[in-house]
């Protein structure tokens, strides 16, 4: 008996993720980024339930102290310990990186595929305004937006989540760009394809051509440009923090803990070295796993 198209869909989609996990494994980079960003997430949400010290908790009498037995990771010039801060901090970096690639992707799948099922003049507008978005100079830009912005953000949702808010919708709102025309190239390649035409043959509607045939044949690319997007979104956030338009001085994240120490350099140098060390481990590791995850997912080269 024949298997029809969605059959043979499913289990073509099936064989992708499969021996695409088994390619990854093989991946010795990926593994390496995926068991130490595990390691990391599993200490930033359970190190501070074990490692009870009060990230806030100040001992001027104890300020700057090198790493040791009882501070780990010294303190700070307040004598607040730097790993409890570090794993606070921790939590809120992620959670910033994880929130601003969820806009950015949600933002830019929409995008892509709209414009790459549809074609013609809505394929043209949405493009044009993807190119003038890529125009913009970032940085300056998202600057100018957190500088304008965060008083009347504060004064909206509070200080703390008034920020947090303003600044996964400015991450996310400008890096979506590069999802969306992945997303689109993709769109424009698989609705060409005959299960696609035999869908429409029967009747299907075009969101459920998008959401059931179309979509979930693109999930590989929009997976690997999710993990690139969080270590984009934690780099920006500890920017914007070390530059001082971040979170609240009272809030702990990797980058406001980098830009306090850069005053501290040269008496305790630890302040500085150990946040961007977590900074660096923990973007690299991702982008490790999205090169891994490029890699495994790529049709063309799964064996």
């Amino acid at each position: 008996m024949p298997m029809n198209l969605t059959t043979e869909k499913n289990l073509k989609n099936n064989n992708l993720w499969t021996d695409g996990w088994k390619k990854f494994k093989r991946d010795r980079l990926a593994m390496l980024g995926a068991i130490v960003l595990s390691l990391i997430i599993i200490s930033v949400i359970f190190g501070p339930l074990l490692y009870d010290v009060p990230f806030d908790r100040i001992d001027l009498d104890g300020s700057r102290l090198a790493p040791s037995r009882s501070h780990p990771f010294g303190t700070n010039d307040l004598g607040q310990d730097q790993l409890a801060r570090i794993l606070i901090g921790g939590r809120i970096s992620l959670t910033v990186g994880v929130t601003a690639m969820l806009v950015s992707v949600i933002l830019g799948t929409l995008i892509g595929a709209i414009s790459g099922f549809y074609g013609g003049i809505i394929d043209n507008i949405l493009m044009r305004i993807t190119d003038l978005f890529l125009a913009l100079p970032q940085l300056p830009l998202l600057l100018l937006i957190i500088y304008l912005f965060r008083d009347p953000m504060r004064a909206i949702a509070g200080p703390e989540l008034g920020i947090f808010i303003l600044i996964v919708l400015v991450i996310g709102g400008l890096n979506w760009m590069s999802v969306a025309r992945l997303v689109r190239a993709n769109f424009l390649k698989i609705r060409e394809m005959e299960f696609i035409s035999a869908a429409k043959s029967i009747g299907a509607r075009s969101l459920r051509i998008i959401g059931i045939h179309i979509l979930p044949n693109v999930l590989s690319v929009t997976i690997v440009a999710a993990t690139l997007a969080v270590g984009n979104a934690i780099i920006t956030e500890s920017t914007l923090s070390f530059l001082g338009l971040g979170f609240p001085p009272d809030v702990p994240t990797w980058g406001s803990m980098l830009q306090k120490a850069k005053n501290e350099i040269g008496l305790a140098p630890h302040l500085a070295i150990i946040p961007g060390l977590v900074i660096f481990f923990t973007v690299i590791s991702i982008n490790y796993i999205g090169d891994g995850l490029r890699d495994a997912l790529d049709p063309k080269d799964i064996t």
